[in-house]
């Protein structure tokens, strides 16, 4: 599965912002997508997914209530809509994809095997 993340930008504390990330190649129906985040000097975070199984979402604890995630009817886009958005979400944001459908697999980095490029995301206050 290959990916394309895109859709970071400045925006201010409180401002929204949507990220897109496109899939392409074999069988990207039956992979979860989800994004991951990294800010400057600070580990990769899980921050969404959407399970491909049984569609369910889950949020990272710093973004639950805040941050949206989405996939189109074709699967082949998944959505993150960001609201309310803070300086400490400025990151790179990451989309990945994974084979695995549960949480307990799908908050783990280790569980994807493919990455898109990443977009900044930059929130100034």
């Amino acid at each position: 599965v290959q990916l394309q993340a895109s859709g970071g930008g400045l925006v201010q504390s409180g401002g929204s912002l949507k990220l897109s990330c496109t899939a392409s190649g074999r069988d990207y129906r039956a992979y979860s997508v989800g994004w991951f985040r990294q800010a400057p000097g600070k580990v990769r975070e899980f921050v969404s997914v959407k399970s491909y199984r049984d569609r369910r979402t889950y949020y990272g604890d710093s973004v639950k209530g805040r941050f949206a995630i989405s996939r189109d009817s074709d699967g082949n886009t998944v959505y993150l809509q960001m609201n309310s958005l803070k300086p400490e979400d400025t990151a790179v944001y990451y989309c990945a994809a994974s084979p695995y459908y549960t949480y307990s697999d799908l908050t783990e980095i280790v569980k994807y095997n493919s990455w898109g490029q990443g977009t900044l995301v930059t929130v100034s206050s």
